[in-house]
C-alpha cells in the first residue's frame, strides 16, 4: 500500500473531514521545509534504536483529544494513543489547566521523594477514588518514569520478601527492556538471545497458548507440585492479564483465580503488570478487577499521569513493604507535574462511573466492527478486552498492510503479536463515538481492501 502523504490526503477526502482541532492556529512550524528535509536531522543524529517513526515518518506538532495534526496541517486519527499512554486523549483541557496552573504558581518540579504538596494531592486522590473503593490497603511506592522501573522493583522486593530467585512469567509477556524486566519477556528479539545473560525465570504457557483444550494452570500446577520437575519454588508470579505486546491474549476469570491460588499456596507474590492494561484500559481501572483476585503486588504506569508525562509505581501490601531507606531509589521518582495531571485525571474521570460506562459502551462498538471485518476471512478473530482489542489476521504480511492502507486514511495504529500478525487499537477511552466510528470505517475500508488484493496469501491461512 501507497504510505505517502498523498496517497493519505486522497484517501482523507472520500470520508467525511474531522473536525478541526479547536479552531486554533496551527502553531508555528518553523522554516517551511518539506516533510523530507525535516526528517534529515533526526536522520542523522537519532539513534537506529528508533522504531514507531519508522512506520509513520511525518513531523507532528500539536494534538488535541484524539487527533494528531502534523506540520503540515493534516490531521489523522489515533488508535495508538502513545502505546497506551493517553486514555483520556491528547491534551485533555482540565488536566492542561491543572498543569498550567501549577506551573504558573512556581510549583515544586523535581523533589527526589520529599514531601510535596502535590504528591499529597494525588496519594490522597488515589487512596479515596481508587483504593478505598477497592477495599485495597496497598502502600504506593514511587519508583523510576517509566514502566519497566516499576517491574524492576516489584520483582526485587519479591525476591527480598520470599528469599528466592525464580520468577514465574508467561508465554508472550512483554515487562520491559531493562534486565530483570527483559528475563521475563518472551520476545526473543527484545532479548537479544543470546547476547544477554538473563536468569531468574522459568517460564509456562499463558492460557490459550496450548490450545482451548489444554489448561496451563493444570501445568503449572503439576509442575509447582512435583519436587522433581526442575522448577524452584517460586518468589513470585508475573503476569498480565491481557498481554499487550504479546497479541492481545486474555486470561479469563477462572484461569486468573487458579493462578493466583497456585501462587499464594506455594509461598510466592502474585504480580499482575498493569502497566498498559490499567487505568481503565479493559473498563475498570485496574485489568484484574472483573476476576476477584487481589493482587500482591501491581505496576501502574502509561496513562497513570493522565497527560503522557512519566510517572511509574508499585502498589504492594504492607506487610510486603520490607524496604530499607532508599534501598531502591531512582533520581526522577518525584515527578510532581505528572501528580498534578494525575490527581487531575482521578478526579475528573473515577469520582464517578461514567467512563466504565462510555468505555463499556465504545468497547461493545468497536468488537462489533472487528466481529464483522473477521467474518471477511474465516482465519481472522478478534482479540483482547475492552478498549484494549484488535483484530487477527495471522499473516503478519496482512497485518502490515492493513496498517500502512489505515495510514493512508489518516489513521494510526500499530501492530501487535509474537510475528506482528494483530492489528491492536487503542483509541483514547474518551474518543467521541463519532470519530471512533470515522476510524473504525477507516479500517474496515483497509480491511477489506487488503484482503482483496492479497486474495492468495489470505487463501493460505
Amino acid at each position: 500500500m501507497n504510505s505517502t502523504g498523498d496517497a493519505r490526503k486522497s484517501s482523507a477526502r472520500q470520508r467525511p473531514a474531522l473536525p478541526p482541532l479547536d479552531g486554533a492556529p496551527l502553531m508555528d512550524p518553523g522554516p517551511p521545509l518539506s516533510q523530507g528535509e525535516r526528517r534529515k536531522v533526526f536522520e542523522r543524529r537519532e539513534s537506529a534504536v528508533r522504531s514507531y517513526c519508522r512506520g509513520f515518518d511525518r513531523v507532528l506538532t500539536r494534538a488535541q483529544g484524539s487527533l494528531i495534526q502534523d506540520v503540515d496541517g493534516c490531521e489523522y486519527i489515533d488508535f495508538l494513543a502513545g502505546a497506551g499512554s493517553l486514555n483520556y486523549g491528547h491534551n485533555h483541557p482540565v488536566l492542561k489547566a491543572a498543569l498550567l496552573e501549577y506551573i504558573e504558581a512556581d510549583g515544586i518540579a523535581h523533589s527526589l521523594d520529599l514531601y510535596t504538596t502535590a504528591k499529597e494531592a494525588f496519594l490522597e486522590a488515589f487512596e479515596r477514588l481508587v483504593l478505598t473503593p477497592r477495599g485495597m490497603d496497598h502502600r504506593v511506592q514511587f519508583t523510576g518514569p517509566t514502566g519497566t522501573n516499576a517491574v524492576e522493583a516489584a520483582l526485587k522486593l519479591a525476591r527480598r520478601v520470599t528469599g528466592r530467585q525464580t520468577v514465574i512469567a508467561f508465554t508472550n509477556g512483554f515487562h520491559g527492556a531493562s534486565l530483570g524486566s527483559l528475563a521475563a519477556t518472551g520476545n526473543r528479539g527484545m532479548r537479544m538471545a543470546p547476547h544477554l545473560p538473563l536468569p531468574g525465570v522459568a517460564r509456562f504457557p499463558f492460557e490459550g497458548y496450548l490450545g482451548a483444550d489444554l489448561d496451563t494452570a493444570l501445568l503449572l500446577e503439576q509442575m509447582l507440585d512435583d519436587p522433581s520437575s526442575g522448577v524452584d519454588e517460586p518468589a513470585a508470579v508475573l503476569l498480565e492479564t491481557v498481554q499487550g505486546e504479546g497479541g492481545l491474549a486474555a486470561a479469563s476469570a477462572p484461569w486468573l483465580r487458579r493462578v493466583a491460588d497456585l501462587a499464594h499456596q506455594h509461598g510466592a507474590l502474585l504480580i499482575v503488570d498493569d502497566i498498559q492494561a490499567g487505568c481503565g484500559r479493559t473498563g475498570t481501572f485496574f485489568s484484574h478487577e472483573f476476576s476477584g483476585i487481589t493482587p500482591d503486588l501491581i505496576t501502574l504506569s502509561k496513562s497513570l499521569s493522565g497527560y503522557g508525562l512519566p510517572l511509574s509505581v508499585v502498589l504492594l501490601r504492607p506487610e510486603l513493604d520490607e524496604w530499607q531507606p532508599g534501598q531502591h531509589n531512582g533520581t526522577f521518582r518525584g515527578n510532581n507535574h505528572a501528580f498534578v495531571t494525575a490527581r487531575a485525571a482521578l478526579e475528573t474521570f473515577w469520582a464517578s462511573p461514567d467512563l466504565t460506562g462510555d468505555v463499556a459502551r465504545r468497547s461493545a462498538m468497536i468488537a462489533s466492527r472487528l466481529a464483522e471485518q473477521a467474518t471477511l476471512h474465516p482465519g481472522f478473530r478478534v482479540r483482547g478486552r475492552g478498549m484494549f482489542i484488535g483484530l487477527d489476521v495471522v499473516v503478519p504480511a496482512l497485518a502490515e498492510q492493513i496498517r500502512r492502507a489505515c495510514l493512508a486514511g489518516n489513521l494510526l495504529l500499530e501492530t501487535c503479536g509474537p510475528r506482528d500478525e494483530v492489528v491492536k487499537l487503542l483509541p483514547p477511552l474518551t474518543t467521541p463515538d463519532s470519530i471512533l466510528s470515522q476510524g473504525l470505517d477507516v479500517l474496515t475500508e483497509s480491511v477489506r481492501a487488503v484482503v482483496e488484493n492479497t486474495a492468495e496469501c489470505v487463501g493460505a491461512i
